[in-house]
């Protein structure tokens, strides 16, 4: 099963999908049963349903917190948002940069467990929390240079030319490119071992995700908001 077959929450509830489908399938689920205290590894063949009868849990607290997971697409977006550099700002801000400071920090916990218990199996990522962490720092730097110095200047001054600092931005958005590569690299393209567990399966579907969304989030900013504010050529 992939994300895009999981039910939509509007309409069909996760209740009957075991907590491990969910896990593997639905990145960034692991945060919410972590918090809730379900357990998606050894416990993944109960249903979303049992488990939280079986903890006395609110089940449409727990689809509710899933449901709101999958974040908006950029294709969704009108046209004229991505014409209108307040709006494609907020989507940013929003679609992209909310969800990173969100996300990454669940992925290295989920790196830190599958390094600590899967240490002497030959296809562990060793090293791959460490990375994580160090891509999330220049993450988080990176994203408070743009919405506090960049983004007000943009928001301040429509059409204004704003080449120097925009050229900082695409330089950072390689520098993170190449860190992705690296990421990739130690986990060979995210592929899994037949007998990874859950958590490991969940950590890879959640790098996949942050790899989409990444590319994405960068595409956004170099292709659609930065030529806005630079030199024509």
């Amino acid at each position: 099963m992939h994300t895009q077959d999981l039910p939509a929450s509007s309409s069909s509830p996760f209740a009957g999908l075991p907590l491990g489908q969910l896990a593997r399938d639905l990145p960034g689920s692991t945060a919410v049963f972590r918090r809730h205290r379900l357990d998606f590894c050894c416990g993944g063949d109960m249903t979303l349903e049992a488990a939280a009868q079986a903890r006395q849990l609110d089940l449409a607290t727990i689809e509710r917190e899933l449901s709101e997971l999958s974040p908006q697409s950029l294709d969704d977006t009108p046209t004229d948002t991505l014409h209108d550099p307040d709006a494609l700002i907020d989507l940013i801000v929003s679609r992209f940069h909310d969800v990173h400071r969100r996300e990454l920090p669940e992925l290295i916990t989920l790196a830190a467990k599958v390094e600590r218990v899967h240490k002497d199996h030959a296809e562990v990522p060793a090293g791959l929390a460490a990375l994580l962490q160090e891509m999330l720092d220049e993450l988080q730097e990176h994203m408070q240079k743009e919405e506090q110095i960049l983004f007000p200047m943009m928001r301040r001054n429509p059409g204004a030319v704003l080449t120097p600092p925009i050229s900082r931005m695409r330089a950072e958005h390689d520098d993170h490119g190449r860190m992705l590569q690296r990421v990739q690299d130690l986990t060979r393209d995210l592929r899994l071992p037949a007998e990874a567990c859950n958590t490991w399966r969940a950590l890879y579907a959640g790098l996949d995700k942050f790899t989409a969304d990444f590319m994405q989030h960068v595409h956004t900013e170099n292709n659609i908001l930065f030529p806005q504010f630079e030199e024509q050529a």
